[in-house]
């Protein structure tokens, strides 16, 4: 008997639009011989089913059930896929650990850690990963221009320190355009981190370990002319994206080993992604880890999964069963 499996997205932020994207491109990813497949859409005003007429059936909340057809259907398996809150700072997973729900994406606790840059940052450097100076600041706190400069210098990165997809972020190149930027970033959420600009090679790399298993994929390199990998550059075209990366095979292997570390710190789950910078001393630091990365078919993951020589049926198919071994 099939599995139901729910592809869960939509949120309660800027990034929604990207989740749906992230929906359909895992709807096609999934194998359908094996499993039923169904769009939840999970936001303020309601909890829904996506049926393939276009209906959309309210969602129980008592136990994430619907009703089709006048027969009550309960799903076996949430694949979360909302970029930023509820899917990717720990609160849904809280709720689906609460009802006995499995689901693809790492817990509550790393979830929540990983969400919020300026504590998964200062985290991992604890542990030895080499990040970025910053600040964070929470609404209704402010800094001066000066104290900025002094503590990060200048070029800076002001973002949302709990956001995603590059909604928000300003990289500050002179003194006056820094509290524009701070007011910008607040737009979008509730703290606000600044970040010292390392220059130096972007590069990207996924992750997803099942029991017996360990997989680590080629890195992407991400090059852009625009001033760092924005929306446009991420979502509009204005990028290249080259896996794997034209770098030595002894720098992938590090940004590999470290990529793999990280996921083993933070206790991670199903499909992580992790951005680095390469500076020219060859000591990668760490920008970010997603733990529900982009999934559309253009995204790093599924690039990477193609290069490895892997099909993303068979990386579905792992992360889901890995729940029922």
């Amino acid at each position: 008997m099939k599995r139901n499996i729910a592809i869960v997205a939509g949120g309660d932020s800027s990034e929604i639009v990207i989740s749906l994207k992230s929906a359909e491109g895992i709807y096609s990813f999934i194998d359908k011989d094996k499993y039923n497949l169904y769009i939840a859409i999970v936001k303020k005003d309601g909890w829904a089913v996506k049926l393939p007429n276009g209906e959309h059936i309210s969602i129980d909340k008592n136990d994430f059930s619907f009703r089709e057809n006048n027969e009550v259907k309960h799903f076996d398996f949430a694949y979360i896929t909302i970029h930023g809150t509820p899917g990717e700072d720990g609160r849904l997973q809280a709720y689906f650990d609460l009802i006995g729900m499995p689901y693809s994406s790492c817990g509550m606790l790393a979830s929540t850690i990983t969400f919020n840059k300026f504590v998964c940052n200062n985290y991992l450097r604890g542990f030895g990963v080499k990040v970025a100076d910053s600040i964070r600041l929470f609404k209704g706190q402010s800094i001066t221009d000066e104290e900025v400069i002094e503590r990060l210098g200048l070029p800076v990165f002001v973002k949302p320190n709990d956001g995603g997809s590059s909604f928000g972020v300003t990289k500050v190149k002179e003194a006056s355009q820094l509290q524009p930027a701070i007011a910008k970033a607040f737009a979008e959420g509730r703290e606000v981190i600044m970040e010292s600009f390392i220059a130096g090679t972007e590069v990207t790399c996924g992750c997803y370990k099942v029991k017996g298993k360990e997989v680590v994929f080629p890195l992407t390199e991400v090059v852009t002319d625009n001033e760092f990998f924005d929306f446009n550059a991420k979502y509009n075209g204005q990028v290249q994206e080259i896996t794997p990366a034209r770098i030595s095979a002894e720098l992938t292997e590090k940004v590999q080993r470290e990529t793999s570390k990280i996921y083993d710190i933070l206790g991670a789950k199903g499909l992580i992604r992790v951005d680095f910078i390469i500076p020219d001393d060859g000591e990668p630091k760490m920008l970010e880890v997603n733990t529900t990365p982009g999934m559309t078919a253009t995204s790093f993951i599924p690039q990477q999964v193609r290069a490895a020589g892997l099909d993303i049926k068979n990386v579905m198919t792992d992360i889901i069963e890995n729940e029922f071994k």
